[in-house]
């Protein structure tokens, strides 16, 4: 037997599957961007941004005498000749420094004073000078003084600057024609360290990497860090630039205005610092709300300086970065972290307040990643930002995306629905788009426009479009709000799902609240309609919960979400006991909804194909958190003065029975009337639908039929019972309102319902 996957796995990945598509997807693509080279400057940018926010310390080891304009202006020259150079040399050679560093080019004499220079020069063991080795041999290349070459007292000053014109990154040491040359900062850096007896050490043979005090330097590559590609010729390092050092001006140590001891034991670097002398660059500090500071070359030499000191005499590790395959593996995990975010939060606009709840989480993750990379630098690690910021934003967008298109095709393959359940079920459900349903308990709600097909039949086809138009863009507003899956239009009627395809505890008091908005919002719909010159719609809404089966019902070649159930069919029959403006439901939804739902009274009722009575309670509205309430329409029946004859039926359900029983039409009221009968018949039941002719000049048939619902019993000796109309002609539908306002109008009428 082979091994099979549980079926639980399979739930799990195929309702998962965005993820796990989105995160190779946007991974692989970002890499291949990063790869082209394009977020390479995005990448130092937050690298610099990081680098400035790092804090800073002075590190008095190393002393600058710098040299200005206004040394410029004490010396009355710009040029410092080899006299002077002596002179100043001297001076500092008698604070016993640990090492001095020369910051000028020195490759050819100056004199007057050039044999007094090389006296200082071959003197001064400590003293390192400085050649350019970078470049065109005698074109952009600088010699370095003879003498201090031959003892071997010289260091190249080059330094590497990036495409955005920062410079980021140093020299160790650097080869030109098969020799190496150290750099001014290491040879500066390892006089200091030989007083320590403190040596570089080989890691292995063949290697260029070596040691101080167990911190490997190693040389960074073309890809480390942000860099795509990069020129990692010669043995590179990342500068850390945490160090600030103490200055001091050429004119104080000329004048001795300075402390005896002030550079004994210290490495003191001479050079140039002012602007005019053109020895100026940018570093990742440089740029500070939007104004660039340029520092001089003499200071990052320090810098340089400072790390090697930090690694040889601290153990403090060198700004160093992860290898590729590690940042790919980084980029993935936040791919992944933004794939899983979106597709879990992808419904949360439903709740109130939730479109923010998306937002908010990439939010968060995004300074989860900043907060991350800063720690890192600070730990020394130059992690990737740009590329995972941009895997978390893209799995996003490949998530709503995906749903997006993939809620387009399930709508066209099964029709229009009004909820994200609906699309949710058959996404993220391996069995989803198959044939079968489950049993579940849910709340159904059905509503029907009372007397609209008679309505409709003196209106041309376009005229019944654009009023059911009217009718169904309003109720789909109201039902989508309250997370309603409209099942199936019908009509003029509405069958609507809370539970299915997901179940929510408030899922019958959202029935509930979502019928008693209909019927408010039917106000709004009937100022459209009557504007048409229309008679004004009404509407009866029957809800009821109990255990259906809900599922995909058809065939391969059409299929539908639909429900069924005789739960389904008690649904209707409770539907067809309203009356226009009335909401009934079943004794199990007001048990489910609780007792935020007002009711105005029960009546048992013995729905046609039920084999109990039913009880089914009037609404009256619902409370918190909606807080709607049905008006209470108070109908006044007042005597016609000549009784309308007429003769009726009773309906039972779309059957019609065969007795016809006569009768007249006592009092009248805006929606209804008393229909007075012979006392040889027997009144029908309450809520028994009646088809109504009206007998003019004795004889039946000559004016069109209107429908009526039976309301109550008339109480006292009086043989008959009140009706609510439910549907009538048009022209009938003005006779009685003329016939209503006339009865109104006489005292004697005025007089008797004011006294009842």
């Amino acid at each position: 037997m082979g091994w099979t996957i549980p079926s639980a796995w399979k739930r799990f990945v195929w309702q998962s599957r965005g993820i796990w598509i989105a995160t190779p997807a946007v991974t692989a693509m970002v890499i291949l961007l990063r790869f082209t080279g394009l977020l390479q400057v995005l990448e130092w940018q937050s690298y610099d941004a990081g680098v400035r926010l790092l804090p800073r310390h002075e590190d008095d080891r190393i002393v600058i005498v710098g040299i200005d304009e206004q040394d410029v202006t004490y010396l009355n020259t710009p040029i410092i000749d080899d006299q002077l150079l002596a002179k100043i040399l001297t001076k500092l050679k008698a604070q016993q420094p640990a090492a001095i560093g020369l910051d000028l080019y020195r490759d050819l004499p100056m004199p007057p004073g050039t044999d007094e220079l090389a006296a200082v020069f071959t003197s001064t063991p400590n003293l390192v000078g400085i050649e350019k080795v970078a470049g065109k041999p005698g074109i952009e290349t600088v010699n370095p003084p003879p003498l201090l070459k031959e003892n071997n007292q010289v260091g190249a000053n080059d330094l590497i600057i990036d495409a955005d014109n920062i410079v980021r990154r140093g020299f160790i040491y650097l080869v030109r024609d098969g020799e190496p040359h150290y750099s001014f900062g290491l040879h500066l850096a390892l006089h200091f360290l030989d007083s320590l007896k403190i040596y570089p050490e080989p890691v292995r043979e063949g290697s260029d990497d070596f040691r101080l005090n167990q911190v490997t330097f190693s040389p960074l590559q073309s890809d480390s860090g942000g860099y795509i590609r990069a020129d990692d010729g010669g043995f590179q390092l990342l500068i850390d630039y945490q160090s600030t050092f103490p200055k001091v001006s050429l004119t104080d140590v000329l004048e001795d205005k300075l402390p005896a001891d002030w550079g004994k034991g210290k490495i003191i670097l001479l050079g140039k610092v002012g602007e005019s002398f053109k020895d100026l660059y940018f570093t990742p500090n440089s740029s500070t709300f939007g104004l660039s500071r340029a520092v001089p070359g003499v200071e990052i030499h320090g810098n340089i300086i400072s790390q090697i000191l930090n690694a040889g005499m601290e153990g403090q590790p060198l700004l160093k970065s992860w290898s590729e395959p590690v940042e790919w593996l980084w980029v993935g995990l936040w791919s992944f972290f933004g794939a899983v975010i979106t597709w879990q939060l992808r419904y949360a606009t439903r709740r109130s307040g939730g479109q923010w709840l998306p937002i908010a989480a990439i939010v968060g993750s995004l300074g989860a990643l900043l907060a991350i990379s800063y720690g890192a630098l600070l730990a020394g690690w130059w992690l990737p930002v740009i590329p995972p910021m941009l895997g978390l934003l893209g799995s996003g967008v490949f998530i709503v995306t995906w749903m997006a298109r993939a809620g387009v095709q399930v709508r066209n393959t099964f029709g229009r629905y009004l909820t994200d359940q609906v699309v949710a079920t058959l996404l993220e459900n391996p069995e989803g788009l198959k044939m079968g349903g489950d049993r579940r308990p849910i709340t159904i709600l059905t509503s029907d426009l009372r007397g609209f097909t008679s309505t409709s039949e003196g209106l041309n086809p376009e005229e019944v479009v654009k009023v059911l138009n009217i009718y169904f863009g309003k109720m789909a507003d109201v039902i989508t709000h309250h997370g309603g899956t409209i099942d199936e239009f019908m009509g003029d009627g509405i069958l609507v799902l809370f539970g299915a395809p997901t179940s929510q505890q408030d899922d019958a008091l959202r029935a509930v609240a979502c019928g008693v908005e209909m019927q408010l919002a039917l106000r709004e719909v009937n100022q459209q309609v009557t504007g048409l010159g229309l008679q004004p719609l009404e509407m009866g809404i029957g809800i009821n919960t109990g255990e259906v089966v809900v599922g995909n019902i058809g065939s391969e070649k059409r299929t539908k979400y639909g429900v069924v159930g005789a739960q389904v069919n008690l649904t209707y029959r409770i539907e067809s006991y309203t009356t226009g403006g009335q909401i009934f439901i079943s004794s199990t939804t007001l048990e489910a909804a609780g007792d935020r739902v007002h009711v105005n009274g029960n009546r048992t009722v013995q729905p046609k194909g039920v084999k109990d009575p039913v009880v089914i309670w009037d609404v009256a509205g619902v409370g918190e958190p909606y807080n709607l309430s049905l008006a209470v329409e108070e109908q006044k029946y007042v005597p016609i003065p000549q009784p309308l004859s007429l003769e009726y039926i009773c309906l039972e359900g779309k059957h019609i029975t065969d007795a016809v029983i006569p009768g007249t039409l006592q009092q009248i009221s805006a929606k209804g009337g008393f229909i007075q009968i012979s006392p040889n018949h027997n009144c029908p039941e309450g809520l028994t639908n009646i088809k109504i002719n009206l007998r003019e000049d004795g004889e039946p048939g000559k004016t069109p039929a209107l429908y009526a619902k039976v309301l109550d019993l008339a109480p006292g000796e009086s043989h008959g019972f009140y009706v609510h109309f439910s549907a009538m002609p048009t022209d009938i539908a003005q006779r009685f309102y003329q016939l209503y306002q006339g009865a109104l109008a006489q005292p004697a009428a005025i007089a008797s319902a004011q006294g009842g």
